[in-house]
Formats: C-alpha cells, structure tokens, sequence
C-alpha cells in the first residue's frame, strides 16, 4: 500500500482531509447497509436460522456472508470512484474487510467443524492475530520488504531448496485448504442430518462421517502438496502405518470399522434404547470410535463400538419402542382373587402411559409361603421417561385400591419351635 520512506504516504494523508474522502466515506457505509440488507433478504429467502449457521451466523454481523458482501460492493464502489476522487479511505477499508472475512471464516469453520474447546478457540486467536497483523504490515507497506528478507533465509531440504517465506506461504495455502475442506464437510453434515431421525439418523450420520474423513484426507494431501513435501515420500509411511494398524492400532482400527458397520447395519441407532454389559440407557451418540449411552439416572456411558459388535447387546427398541414392564404384589389366601385381578389390573390402566393394545396383564404367578403372589404386567412406549417412577405410581394405586377394599396383604410367618424342657422330678 504504502511505501516506507516515500511520498505515498503524504499524498495518502492529503486525500484524507479532502472532501473526497468524505464521498469515499458515505460510499463505504452505502456498501455496508446494501450488504446488511442483502445478507437479510438472502437469510429470509433461505429460512437460515442455525445459529452455527457459517454464511449467516446467530446474527448477520456473525456470519460470513456479511463481510463478504460488503467487500465486493466495496470493489465496485472504488472502481467506479477510481479516476474521480483521491481515494484514501479505501485503501484502509479494503483489507480490513478481507482481514474481517478472514477471521469471520476461519471461526465460523472451526465452531461449526468441532465443538467448543480450549483448543479450537486457541486457533481462533491466532487465526484472529495472524489476519491482524498481515493487514497492518500490507497497510504500512512492510509486507513486501518482509517477505523479502525472509525469502533471503534459504536451506536446502533433500533435493529441494526451502525459505523461511515458502514455508510460511505453504503453511497459510495448508490452513486456507483445510479450512475450505471443512466448511464443505460442515456443510454436506448439516444438509444431510437436517430433519432426519431414526435409522434415517444413523444412516446419514454414517455418510456424514465417511465424507468428512474423505475430504479431510483429500485436503490434508493438497496442504502437504502445497508446503512442499513430496507425496511420493508417504509411501515408506504408509507402510509403516500399514504395519502399526496391524499390530499395535487393530483395536483402534477395529472400533473405528465398528462404528461405520453400526451406522451402516442400523442395528442400533441414536435414540435406541439398548442395554450392554449391565448398563442401560439411551444412546445419545455414535461417533467413529465410540458410542455414547446415557442411562435414565444421568450417567453416561462411553462403550469402544467393537464391544458393541463382538458382544451380546439387548435393543430394547430395534422393533418398535415398547418396553414390557411388571410389579409383584402379594395377598392374602382368603382373598377374592377375580377381584384381586380385576383390581390389579384397574391400577395400570389409570395411567396414561400404561398402553390399552397390548392390555395389560394380572397372572397368578406363584403360592407363596404368605400368601398368593400376583405378577402385574403392562408396555409403555416412552421407556426415555423412566420406568421406575411409572411403577411406583402404580404401585401406590395398588395399596391403596386393596385397602379400600379390605383385602389383606400378608405380613411374613414365622413359626418359631422352642424346645420342651422337663423338670427333674428328683429335684
């Protein structure tokens, strides 16, 4: 922009305080309210409102469709002032905006690629001072003498000679690469995991995850390319990898095939609710390598998704998401037992949840030391909502409906034997 030492900088700041930049004023906030109502328009258009939306964002000014429209109306509205006024304004916005767009991209990408950690927000940080400070030294015109000298720091790497300023050139093409790669993978889940449940759910979260892998190595193989290591090399490295998974990573790579085999199959899918090992609960992710069972107490369970193949896994929703649920209640042997049924039966129907097809069930289960042990059994359709707080309910209506009528629940009978012991009749 400027060069140090020379009259650019004098003539900059005399077309600043010229009526023209005032002009260049107005037409830079005129590009602004232009973008703001396009970006709104195109939102409302599209119905985006995601708040990890990356071209939109929670709000216009979040996403990166916003920058990026005020930057090409600001191209245009400088090529049609170029020639009529002194532009000084201009020449400050211009990569303010791109420094803007740059750091807009960079952090939609990232939240919407991975999830808010310590790590993705010190990428955001330096992604943020990175685009900074490359605007300032282009502002200053210090950019071209740095990368100057830093091209003068040279060392020979095999048979390829490497500089300080082709290294850090690779390195922004390698990140611009990856990044790209990721706001596709980024955008290809969302559309695919858009209203999508059941085995629909599994079934794209499998090509989900499979496109994401695919891109993200294509990507990886371009950001190599691009700093300069020779792809040919990686065949001594593939091998080695070849030997690892073979030995050392079959367990990782076995979780990992598992996890695509899951997906795929939709033996068991998100929102399933499954029983492994002793643990039950709700399967809330199923991730490459690992699936994520949350029970109905809170705690979750991270099982390795080989576990889930090799071993015995009870789906208590692969059919359909009924689940069969049973109380055990004891009488007296004087008792009615057609009243005792109907009456047991009675206290599982006054629940909502208590489905009517398939009715519930009263069996004479057993004659027991104390008395008569009835099994009371019923389905529900919404196990996510807990079943032991369903059974207290009902087991409250059963002591109560009993007591109103009188019939009696059997404490536990002991007979207790006491040895006879006989006077001494010498004594």
């Amino acid at each position: 922009m400027f060069e140090p030492g020379s009259s650019d900088l004098a003539s900059w700041l005399a077309a600043l305080t010229q009526t023209g930049a005032v002009m260049e004023l107005g037409a830079l906030a005129l590009c602004g309210v232009a973008a703001w109502g396009l970006a709104a328009l195109m939102r409302r258009a599209l119905r985006a409102n995601q708040a990890n939306s990356i071209l939109f964002g929670q709000r216009l000014v979040d996403g990166v469709l916003f920058p990026l429209l005020w930057l090409c109306l600001a191209y245009v509205a400088q090529s049609l002032l170029l020639g009529r006024v002194p532009l000084a304004v201009f020449k400050i916005a211009l990569p303010v905006l791109i420094a803007l767009l740059v750091i807009r991209l960079g952090v939609k990408v990232m939240q919407a690629a991975f999830n808010e950690t310590p790590l993705v927000r010190l990428l955001e940080r330096s992604i943020s001072w990175v685009a900074w400070l490359a605007m300032v030294l282009w502002v200053s015109g210090l950019l071209p003498l740095l990368l100057e000298q830093l091209d003068q720091i040279t060392w020979t790497m095999g048979g390829a000679k490497m500089s300080v300023r082709t290294l850090i050139e690779g390195a922004l093409t390698a990140g611009a690469v990856l990044i790209f790669t990721l706001w596709i993978s980024a955008a290809i889940e969302t559309r695919l995991l858009r209203s999508a449940t059941g085995g629909e759910l599994s079934l794209r979260k499998a090509a989900s995850n499979a496109t994401r892998a695919l891109l993200m190595f294509v990507g990886l193989l371009m950001a190599l390319s691009a700093v300069g290591i020779d792809l040919t090399a990686l065949s001594v490295l593939g091998g080695a990898i070849g030997v690892g998974v073979g030995f050392g990573l079959q367990k990782l790579a076995a979780n990992y095939v598992s996890g695509f085999v899951i997906l795929a199959e939709r033996s068991m899918r998100i929102g399933d609710n499954v029983r492994v090992d002793n643990f039950e609960g709700i399967v809330m992710q199923i991730n490459a390598r690992y699936t994520v069972i949350r029970s109905m107490a809170g705690r979750e369970s991270i099982v390795p998704n080989e576990l889930l193949i090799t071993t015995r896994v009870e789906n208590l929703s692969l059919a359909d998401s009924q689940v069969w649920l049973n109380t055990m209640v004891s009488v007296g042997y004087d008792s009615d037992v057609d009243q005792v049924m109907h009456l047991l039966k009675q206290a599982a129907l006054n629940h909502e949840r208590v489905l009517r097809e398939p009715a519930p069930s009263v069996n004479l289960a057993a004659f027991g030391a104390d008395g008569l042990e009835f099994k009371v059994g019923f389905w529900i359709a919404d196990p996510q909502n807990g079943s032991d707080n369903l059974k207290s309910l009902i087991n409250l209506d059963i002591l109560k409906s009993l007591r109103e009528n009188k019939i009696e629940i059997p404490y536990p009978q002991r007979v207790v034997h006491l040895p006879v012991v006989v006077a001494n009749p010498g004594a």
